[in-house]
């Protein structure tokens, strides 16, 4: 599509309600400029499945953000504060339901057919966090010196500590909360008049006026609309856009009241969906568990709507746009080199083996690129970007050539650090950004502009070096496991293996040593005495990596009858333990142990207390937690009645822990295992 269509596509989309069919945009678009006509169906496909621009609404329809979220209504919880000082603060309370293209300075309330005036109000990041935490605390820095150019400059000048203070715009309720007897634990009604410009009605309501089934009901909607989104789509590129499809999903009733407010729901209320790490980000998923690694940096980019270069160098986990490859180029007349190899190593690192004739078609796509701009190039415009485009150019080679060489390493991939793929993922995405921004001579930047990216990068190299190290220090932890297996003369059945079990959504963990032979219903035993458990609930094993079926049972699970030794011969390194309803528990062989003689199944090292096994699981517990040092007595009081009064999050006593393995092990075999 060319620029005209493009602005008539996104016309469409910003204006359309009804679902709709790739016949009915394409006929709006071509009646703007029908340049194209027979592919252009094809790219529009292309467009909105690459970006996500539009839900799926089953074979060849789609349904608008603005079909979606037009007329919906939801609620805001004010704070003590924000009602005592008359304001509230936009935030990530409007998520989904404001238009991702505008910034929050620029939304519009409208309450007895009045717009709500805006003042801007001052106060610390800190003080600020737990309005913006939907959009995970990593992205705080971002939101808040987006807001105006005191606050960007603010952050510019604190590279490695958070600035005192910021403004930020806010609504002026001041009157509303007066007039309409507003108080706290009341709350504020909205309905959305107008998406594109994002523009709500607002009204004061109390929850007193709804009963709890409805409540409830609205809170079964609206986990179900979430554990959908999970398997439909996956971790998505942010959690604005996870948000967005699971209010899809769950049709009218989430769209409606009665409702919680979304951050309480998903921070207090829910007890099936939590935010969990995700790289260097945040996520929401299912409630103690992880969200699966990726296999390459290519993580949820598509291939669809690539231009024949960027399709060969996605095929190669190269996830880049031309304009990546054009800031190559342009760095390269920066650098003053002539020497065409070098541009292409530093865009295709050693570590890819890419055919000669896809090598031959890329150098000709930047000889061509290269003669072109090196006649309108200038040192002197480029004097800020060039710095910042060949330090970044640098780093994005180290990340596809560190990428390429894990992909094609003869290891077993489960010793890497957790989402080593995703980390590696997210600062590619990020400093491929930064190319982009400054492509080329004529995106010059401004001082300000050019510090305020320097300081991004220079985290992102931070971040990248300590992901390297990580990725360094397990490889290294997994040679030697290796060369140890190799050339032990000790028979497998009397090899030990050092396992880590952890429980998921906690920061609850133990790590033992035991004989390869050890049975899984032996080590069930096991478990529940590390974490000092009844066996009340029924449990059972599971693995995310595909099994033989002979490792199956009926119910598609391990069969516990499998040892240690099996499931490691065979590539399983992680094992999933179910217990009951909540307790999600994540087994983790580990490296080699050298058992000494007369050896005994041991915890060597662990953190923090276990929750109670009648819990209704993480989320329960963590609150509970927090509830400990409330200052309402009532909540201390419940914790403690649930968690026991001598409860200490901290306690871990190995000693103890050990002799009640001990116990146990007496108990599976005799005196010995």
């Amino acid at each position: 599509m060319n620029e005209v269509q493009e602005e008539a596509f996104y016309e469409f989309l910003m204006e359309h309600k009804e679902p709709f069919t790739i016949k009915e945009v394409s006929s709006f678009v071509r009646s703007k400029d029908s340049s194209h006509y027979s592919s252009l169906s094809t790219e529009i496909v292309k467009l909105i499945n690459s970006h996500r621009l539009a839900f799926d609404a089953g074979p060849n329809k789609w349904v608008t953000r603005v079909g979606c979220f037009s007329g919906a209504k939801f609620v805001i919880r004010p704070s003590k504060d924000e009602i005592a000082n008359g304001i509230l603060i936009p935030g990530h309370r409007f998520i989904p339901f404001g238009n991702p293209a505008l910034q929050q300075k620029d939304y519009r309330c409208i309450w007895n057919g009045i717009e709500v005036p805006r003042e801007n109000t001052e106060a610390s990041p800190e003080d600020l966090s737990p309005y913006y935490s939907l959009y995970g605390d990593e992205f705080l820095p971002q939101y808040l010196a987006r807001e105006n150019k005191t606050n960007e400059n603010a952050y510019n000048n604190a590279i490695y500590d958070e600035p005192d203070e910021v403004n930020i715009s806010t609504f002026n309720l001041s009157v509303f909360y007066r007039e309409t007897g507003f108080v706290p634990g009341d709350l504020i009604l909205l309905t959305v008049t107008d998406w594109r410009n994002v523009t709500f009605s607002i009204e004061r309501q109390s929850l007193d006026d709804w009963s709890k089934d409805e409540l409830l009901e609205w809170k079964n909607t609206a986990e179900a609309a979430f554990c959908a989104s999970f398997n439909k789509m996956g971790a998505c590129a942010n959690i604005e856009e996870q948000i967005a499809w699971a209010y899809y999903l769950g049709g009218a009733r989430i769209k409606n009241v009665p409702a919680w407010p979304l951050d309480y729901f998903l921070f207090e209320i829910s007890d099936r969906v939590e935010a969990v790490p995700f790289g260097i980000e945040t996520r929401f998923w299912f409630a103690g568990r992880e969200i699966p690694d990726y296999t390459s940096i290519k993580g949820i980019q598509t291939q669809s709507d690539q231009t024949a270069l960027e399709k060969i160098l996605f095929a190669y986990n190269i996830p880049v746009s031309e304009f990546v490859v054009q800031a190559y180029i342009y760095d390269a007349l920066y650098r003053k080199e002539t020497n065409f190899r070098n541009i292409i190593e530093r865009i295709i690192p050693g570590s890819v083996k890419m055919s000669r004739w896809k090598i031959e078609i890329i150098a000709g796509y930047i000889l061509e690129a290269f003669n072109l701009f090196k006649q309108g190039y200038s040192v002197f415009k480029d004097r800020l970007s060039g710095p910042i485009r060949r330090r970044a150019s640098d780093l994005h080679t180290a990340i596809i050539d560190l990428a390429s060489r894990l992909l094609k390493g003869d290891f077993d991939k489960t010793w890497l650090p957790k989402h080593t793929f995703v980390t590696l993922s997210q600062i590619q995405g990020h400093i491929a950004s930064v190319l982009e921004d400054v492509y080329n001579d004529d995106k010059a930047l401004t001082e300000d502009e050019a510090f305020s990216v320097e300081s991004s990068l220079e985290g992102m190299t931070e971040t990248f070096d300590e992901i390297r190290e990580a990725i360094e220090s397990s490889l290294d932890n997994y040679r030697h496991s290796n060369i140890s297996l190799v050339h032990s003369e000790i028979p497998p059945e009397l090899i030990w293996r050092m396992v880590q079990i952890s429980i998921g959504g906690t920061a609850v963990w133990r790590r033992v040593v035991l004989p390869q032979t050890l049975k899984l219903n032996e080590l069930h035993k096991i478990i529940q005495s590390l974490f000092g458990w009844n066996e009340l609930y029924a449990h059972r094993f599971s693995s995310d990596v595909p099994c033989k079926a002979e490792f199956l049972d009926e119910e598609k699970k391990l069969k516990e009858a499998l040892c240690i030794l099996d499931l490691s011969v065979n590539g399983l390194s992680e094992v999933n333990y179910e217990y009951g309803t909540f307790w999600n528990i994540k087994i983790i062989i580990m490296v080699v142990h050298n058992a000494v003689k007369n050896e005994v199944v041991r915890c060597i090292d662990g953190e923090n207390a276990p929750p109670p096994e009648t819990l209704e699981g993480p989320v329960c517990f963590r609150r509970l937690i927090d509830a400990i040092d409330s200052t309402m007595e009532t909540e201390r009081k419940y914790a403690k009645l649930k968690l026991g009064s001598d409860f200490n999050v901290n306690y871990f006593d190995i000693n103890e822990c050990n002799q009640k393995i001990e116990s146990v092990v007496k108990n599976i075999n005799g005196d010995k295992i």
